[in-house]
């Protein structure tokens, strides 16, 4: 039998049998929409021969949006009781056992993922949405495409070019293992609570070949936070402390790399900022 998807009103039997108030610090908008969840799914391009990770499942609307495409999905809920609900609910709408598996944990602390999935989707709270999403993307290289449902705000500095007004450290963070694009915008109204805020779809597609090592990512995001920290300084004065302590001796090494000392930070590239790194 082919899967089938939860509704709005099942999504709140759930949530009263679980005794779950949705709540912010968590992020708990649940999506009651079915055409939304097919729309997040088709966005991220899922197939039948993929393996997704999904973040923070939730009740599910979601993830059986991905299960019904045939791909299985290894799902990351920070819940406990969400967490072990997840299976059941799965097997009541028609979903093989073997499809779905459930790592009970925060998903900033998860370090493996049975079958090296290669597909990420995931709906994020803003307040955790950018340090999961680089976090996976450091810890786990063979994820090669993704997209997230965020607020606004993030998906747009996520996607965001250089000299943008919302460019800044985390566009430039996203950019060293990928590009990225705004897929598509969501309605407030199909969510559950509905949210004070607007959200988006944020889609990447990771370089085919890594940008530099470890320790040459670690140098480049260290200099990244330096330049955003005080936006409004010339390159030269902001990365004083990074590149040889004085303004003089950061001229003399963004020169080197071929950048203009009097640009800020946020006039750069990823590749500017990867190649002061490699001095």
């Amino acid at each position: 039998m082919p899967v089938s998807l939860l509704g709005a009103a099942e999504i709140r039997r759930l949530a009263a049998e679980l005794d779950v108030t949705p709540t912010k610090k968590l992020g708990q908008n649940f999506v009651v929409d079915a055409n939304t969840v097919r729309k997040i799914v088709h966005a991220a391009r899922v197939t039948a021969s993929d393996r997704v990770v999904e973040i923070g499942p939730g009740l599910g609307s979601l993830t059986l949006a991905i299960l019904e495409t045939g791909a299985s999905v290894v799902a990351v809920e920070i819940d406990h009781r969400l967490a072990e609900r997840l299976p059941t609910t799965a097997a009541m709408h028609d979903v093989p056992a073997d499809r779905l598996t459930v790592i009970d944990a925060d998903a900033l602390r998860v370090d493996d993922l049975p079958g090296e999935p290669r597909v990420l989707v995931a709906n994020l709270p803003y307040n955790v949405s950018v340090p999961v999403l680089l976090h996976f993307l450091e810890t786990f290289p063979y994820l090669q495409r993704g997209v997230v449902m965020v607020q606004a705000e993030v998906g747009e500095r996520l996607a965001a070019p250089p000299g943008s007004k919302v460019y800044g450290a985390p566009s430039v963070k996203a950019a060293w293992y990928g590009s990225w694009g705004l897929a598509g915008t969501v309605s407030r109204q199909v969510f559950w609570p509905v949210p004070n805020v607007d959200s988006v779809l944020v889609g990447f597609d990771r370089d085919a070949e890594p940008r530099g090592t470890e320790e040459h990512r670690r140098r480049t995001f260290q200099i990244v936070d330096a330049a955003f920290q005080q936006r409004r300084k010339m390159l030269r004065q902001a990365l004083a402390g990074v590149l040889g302590g004085t303004a003089a001796e950061a001229s003399a090494m963004l020169e080197r790399a071929g950048v203009d000392p009097t640009l800020r930070g946020e006039q750069l590239t990823v590749d500017d900022y990867a190649r002061i790194a490699a001095l």
